[in-house]
């Protein structure tokens, strides 16, 4: 199979059900970034912590699947989609990781380790996601699932942020007004 075919050179791409639509459409802008986030999120990986690394693995695969759900505009009951489970598995996550770290008392800037401040990059890419999966889901009816997913996942990633830079010895800094 070759890696390039041609298709795309008058600035369209085929959705899962093979319609042709432009690049620039809010569709593929939702699931482009998706992508963006999930090839972040590789950057990443491996941290110095297996644990981490493991659901890291997790929430690729997880963005795998919100990808493919948003390029099918008419999925079928087959079809991987984001479910409320892989919701819920993000906010187990977060609450096993908030109760190793202090309570946040301020807003906190976006820093720390090498690891740390890549995953609080991350956050940032992933609430862009989502908010393209919002405007996705104000033209198109969509998976509800995926949207609330990635809601909840930039919290996981502020969460994981702020558990690599306190392993690490990083302390978090608190911006100035």
């Amino acid at each position: 199979m070759s890696i390039y075919t041609g298709r795309g050179d008058e600035g369209e791409t085929d959705l899962r059900d093979m319609t042709r639509v432009s690049k620039a459409s809010t569709r593929i802008e939702a699931y482009g970034t998706v992508d963006e986030l999930n090839a972040l999120i590789g950057t990443v990986r491996p941290t110095d912590y297996d644990d981490v690394n493991e659901r890291l693995a997790e929430i690729q695969n997880h963005l795998h699947v919100v990808q493919a759900d948003f390029a099918n505009p008419d999925p079928d009951e087959d079809d991987p989609e984001i479910r409320t489970d892989h919701v819920e598995t993000v906010e187990d996550w977060i609450d096993e990781y908030d109760e190793e770290l202090e309570p946040l008392t301020s807003f906190i800037l976006p820093t720390g380790s090498e690891h740390g401040a890549a995953l609080h990059h991350a956050r940032t890419v992933c609430r862009r996601a989502e908010r393209r999966a919002v405007a996705l889901a104000s033209e198109e009816e969509i998976n509800e699932d995926a949207v609330q997913y990635l809601n909840r996942l930039s919290d996981g990633l502020f969460t994981v942020a702020r558990v690599v830079n306190a392993r690490d010895g990083v302390p978090e800094d608190a911006p100035e007004y």
